[in-house]
């Protein structure tokens, strides 16, 4: 069973409000406007019930792992938030997916990219998630791979790549994980000047609780915090 967590609104806020800063001070220093850079929250493990704490803290993008709850989330709470899929997404979960999100962070299989062009009314933004260190826990497509997938992808016209999503290794120095952002980055800027007039891989969704100060420095456009909130 999937431990929940209860948050606390004073918290909640208190932590939010304090994120926000950060974020926006590591912006200036890179030399963008805070508007630069969304804070996603990570509610895997809060439940549905819960979740109106989030808003009433100023949260208004959540990211979620799974389909299901994904579902049962949007059916509480419509737009009361923007919601983002940021978990594994197997190809029998992307009927439900698709209607409910603005942006999938977590696109690695061309059986969900295919199974997205059969079931999408309209033009879905993704990130093509890569396994930056080369981990064998890690999902993600291999450095050496990403070319030949979007060669391959460029087919299905309804999935649109707008830019990378990546984990790196945890560790208890977030600038251990500076070079795999700076990576990243490099690797979107090569994907956007190759696919210029398909593609655009402007978006960067890296950096977590654990480092997202330093992945804002390194070009980050979305951060996906969780347990430093709770």
């Amino acid at each position: 069973m999937v431990r929940q967590l209860v948050p606390r609104l004073e918290v909640v806020r208190e932590r939010f409000e304090e994120v926000e800063g950060r974020v926006a001070a590591a912006a200036a220093a890179a030399g963008r406007g805070p508007a630069a850079v969304q804070v996603l929250v990570a509610t895997k493990y809060v439940a549905a019930e819960h979740l109106g704490v989030l808003a009433e803290a100023g949260v208004r993008l959540i990211g979620e792992n799974r389909a299901q709850d994904l579902a049962d989330k949007h059916a509480l709470y419509g737009d009361v938030f923007e919601y983002h899929f940021i978990g594994h997404l197997q190809s029998r979960k992307t009927k439900l997916v698709l209607p409910l999100v603005t942006l999938i962070h977590s696109i690695d299989s061309m059986s969900v990219v295919q199974e997205m062009q059969a079931r999408a009314a309209n033009t879905t933004d993704v990130l093509l998630e890569v396994n930056i260190a080369g981990e064998d826990t890690k999902s993600g497509l291999a450095l050496a791979d990403v070319d030949a997938f979007l060669n391959e992808a460029a087919s299905c016209d309804k999935v649109r790549f707008c830019g990378l999503m990546c984990m790196p290794p945890l560790t208890p120095d977030p600038e251990d994980a500076r070079p795999h952002f700076a990576r990243t980055r490099e690797l979107a800027d090569r994907l956007s000047a190759a696919w210029q007039g398909t593609y655009t891989f402007g978006q960067l969704s890296m950096g977590t609780s654990a480092d997202y100060e330093v992945a804002v420095h390194e070009g980050a456009t979305i951060v996906r915090v969780g347990s430093v909130l709770f």
